[in-house]
């Protein structure tokens, strides 16, 4: 080799040569014949990215004889599969969400599931009105069915609301963290933080009687049965609101209560506390995974904020449909219905009510859309981070910061929020730089705690006493004394997910050795009965060596972010919604967001479930790609979940060349982060199929050091990496049709998303494709 030529031939083909031949033979690839993963395709932005990313990953797993199929498990496709009598031959979809749920229980298990919407009722109309205009022949969606055909209707569209995929996929419990390459780069990069002010006036508000909290009942299950959920009203009549609950040995039961008359109150006095301090009204709530109780609760902050104009147009309100829980949005568009003159006077007065009340909130103030104008735009657990990191402070009508009111109604989650932002009054914002790490444990398994209370959640018809009873022999297990509006739900986590979850916490002790720490309130219902279990269930492993405690929400969160404040690792081990929230809020103080963090769920069938981030600005994305040809979204998440996924199935099958992809995807992984090949933000830089090319060459570079084969292809990328990248850069800058925002065209997704002909070429050559109810992904 000539000396000018060693010069441009890259460093790692030089090595090429000492490279070991491929490491599994044709035998041990025949009797992987059945072996798959199988890697979801969801919504939004994560659907966008797995156009440009999984023909990709095929190039790279068909070799190693891995099948990697697409599951269509996206908003659009869940209510295709809920109306099949209604829908001809080819429009059908089948249920790949229960298949998944099946799958999910089983030891050869191997998931990868992207962000999904967890649709609103907004949402979900929005989807529907666009799987119509597209020839599907959905029934309307009634808001108030009064047959029992109606009632069938809404129950099936009621499965696609709010968290209809992960109670079913999420058959274990969460092992969440971020990547050493990740943290090592945000270290590295900081994320910026808004300077914190000792005296600010913003504060987190809850309610301090008549919430969820204070109304708790909870009971530890001691033989096998079956109960009832009982409507008892004043004159004698009872109502079945649910019966046959088949509840088990040892499972955890609660029973909640939100007084709405309480709430209302509470909110009229919380509205003029912050017109007085001058600070922004911001309602704080989780409407989509909550898809029952916080939507009522939703509305009735819009009714509070609005009051007069609700109070004096309710016979025109009722007239047109329009429902606050739905949100401000909704109710402006039903106004359509009216007369033009009395339309024009609602909107006056809905106007004047901004002179009247505090700022509120906005989640766009360019296009004046405040935080009630559509329930799924406040997302709890992506909302209030923002709000620590920019220093107490959300924007307002003015596109400005302005320090904030922050409502949360229930003290069971209020409280810790609360803690931290009374933290940084004290010490100041948090360093990036420096900042230790907060992984998570989280119980989730089998519908655990709230997330899997929608099917027993009721907003109550009459007054009357809710009662929980024993099937056969009547006991009463819990009894609340109600009025009609009021909202009861009732909650179970099964025993097995508790031992297990223990069990993952004890297991990241020992391999940490950072302080674990049980998020549990003793003054709480529900986690009195789990302290009881957690101490009980640690004596059966090792602790030696280990620092394992038990700390209230709000003292463990102060303990937590003092310790991460000079640099120290803690990992928090708590129940199913603080896992949402934590894993959010740590990951967006440390990293800037929560899309980069490494989420496994150890099934407790023996299979794998990895989840690949959060998906909160995934709108936005779309948004701007469509606009301007751009896609920002960030598949970091997708490379560090393929990455634990081909190690697992490496090591399950005893398949050698998937263990070795899965640790050069990591090397990839690593590298695409040092070399900065993220998505930008603007038109013209670099976008999410840029990093798609990027993490498969240096995934072909990594691999063709272990594996000959794989020469030929880094080779290619490497030499046509100009073109391409050039290529990439042409498709910018231009709006983009991808035909639907909940069902997209496959064909002008695939286009738009692999614009570059070069890359497609060399990616295209000997690959292979699985799918699973969708169309091929090319």
């Amino acid at each position: 080799m000539s000396p000018s030529l060693r010069r441009v031939t890259p460093a790692w083909r030089l090595l090429a040569t000492r490279a070991r031949r491929p490491l599994s033979s044709a035998a041990t690839a025949a009797a992987l014949t059945d072996a798959k993963i199988i890697y979801t395709l969801t919504d939004e932005a994560p659907m966008l990215a797995t156009y440009s990313l999984l023909p990709i990953v095929n190039r790279f797993t068909g070799p190693a004889g891995i099948k990697v199929e697409s599951c269509d498990i996206s908003v659009a496709a869940r209510i295709l599969a809920q109306f099949p009598e209604a829908l001809p031959p080819g429009q059908t979809a089948e249920d790949t969400l229960a298949t998944l749920g099946e799958l999910s229980k089983s030891p050869d298990a191997n998931i990868i599931k992207l962000p999904n919407v967890s649709a609103s009722i907004p949402q979900l109309l929005e989807a529907v009105s666009e799987l119509r205009a597209k020839g599907y022949a959905l029934p309307d969606f009634p808001s108030d069915p009064q047959t029992d055909a109606e009632r069938d209707i809404r129950a099936r569209y009621g499965k696609v609301l709010g968290s209809a995929v992960n109670p079913v996929l999420r058959e274990g419990n969460s092992d969440r963290r971020v990547a050493k390459p990740v943290k090592d780069y945000a270290k590295l990069n900081p994320t910026k933080m808004g300077a914190w002010r000792p005296d600010s006036l913003a504060h987190v508000s809850h309610m301090d009687e008549g919430d969820f909290y204070g109304s708790e009942q909870s009971f530890t299950v001691p033989h096998a049965c079956v109960v009832s959920i009982l409507l008892e009203e004043p004159d004698g009549f009872t109502t079945v609101l649910k019966g046959g609950i088949e509840l088990s040995v040892g499972e955890v039961i609660d029973a909640a209560a939100m007084d709405v008359r309480k709430l209302r109150s509470w909110l009229g006095r919380e509205i003029e506390d912050a017109r007085q301090k001058g600070v922004l009204f911001s309602l704080h709530l989780k409407a989509t995974m909550m898809k029952v109780s916080d939507p009522v609760i939703f509305g009735h902050a819009v009714r509070a904020f609005y009051e007069p104009v609700f109070e004096k147009w309710a016979a025109e309100f009722e007239k047109v449909g329009a429902n606050p829980e739905n949100g401000l949005a909704s109710v402006l568009a039903k106004l359509s219905g009216l007369p033009p003159d009395t339309r024009a006077k609602i909107e006056a007065e809905i106007a004047q009510r901004y002179d009247e009340r505090p700022n509120l909130a906005m989640v766009d103030s360019r296009k004046g859309i405040t935080n009630l104008h559509v329930p799924s735009d406040i997302i709890v657990d992506a909302s209030m981070p923002n709000v620590v990191r920019d220093s107490g402070c959300m924007w307002n009508k003015d596109d400005k910061l302005q320090e904030a009111k922050c409502i949360i109604p229930d003290r069971a989650y209020a409280t810790m929020y609360a803690e931290a932002l009374s933290f940084c009054k004290e010490h100041g914002q948090f360093d990036p730089s420096v900042m230790g790490n907060v992984s998570n444990v989280g119980l989730m398994a089998q519908k655990a705690e709230e997330y899997g209370s929608h099917d027993k959640t009721f907003i109550l018809p009459r007054d009357g006493t809710v009662r929980v009873v024993v099937d056969g022999s009547g006991e009463t297990v819990f009894s609340h004394e109600l009025r009609a509006g009021d909202i009861w739900r009732m909650c179970a986590t099964k025993d097995a997910p508790i031992r297990d979850w223990v069990r993952l916490a004890v297991e990241r002790a020992r391999k940490t050795m950072d302080p674990v720490i049980f998020w549990l309130d003793p003054k709480r219902a529900h986690d009195a009965q789990l302290i009881k279990k957690v101490n009980s269930y640690l004596q059966e492993h090792d602790l030696s060596g280990l620092d394992i405690s038990i700390k209230e929400p709000v003292v463990a969160m102060r303990h937590t972010l003092g310790r991460a404040r000079v640099g120290l690792d803690t990992v928090s081990v708590t129940g199913n919604v603080l896992r949402d929230y934590l894993t959010d809020l740590f990951p967006i103080l440390e990293l800037g967001t929560s899309s980069k963090m490494l989420s496994i769920v150890p099934l407790l069938g023996g299979g794998g479930l990895f989840e690949t981030g959060a998906g909160g600005s995934a709108p936005k994305h779309v948004q701007q790609f469509v606009q301007e040809g751009h896609l920002r979204w960030d598949s970091l998440g997708e490379y560090l979940a393929m990455s634990v996924s081909l190690e697992d199935f490496g090591a399950k099958h005893k398949n050698a060349r998937a263990t070795l992809l899965g640790e050069t995807l990591s090397i990839a992984t690593k590298r695409l982060l040092e070399h900065r090949r993220a998505p930008s933000r603007k038109v013209g830089e670099i976008d999410n199929r840029g990093e798609s090319f990027y993490i498969a060459l240096y995934w072909a570079e990594a691999l063709a050091l272990k594996d000959a084969t794989f020469a030929p292809l880094a080779q290619k990328l490497h030499d046509k990496r100009a073109t391409i990248v050039r290529e990439l850069a042409e498709a910018q800058g231009k709006p983009v049709d991808i035909g639907g925002y909940y069902k997209p065209d496959p064909k002008l997704c695939a286009r738009a998303m692999r614009p570059s002909a070069t890359l497609n070429a060399i990616i295209d050559e000997g690959r292979e494709v699985g799918t699973c109810g969708v169309e091929p992904i090319s």
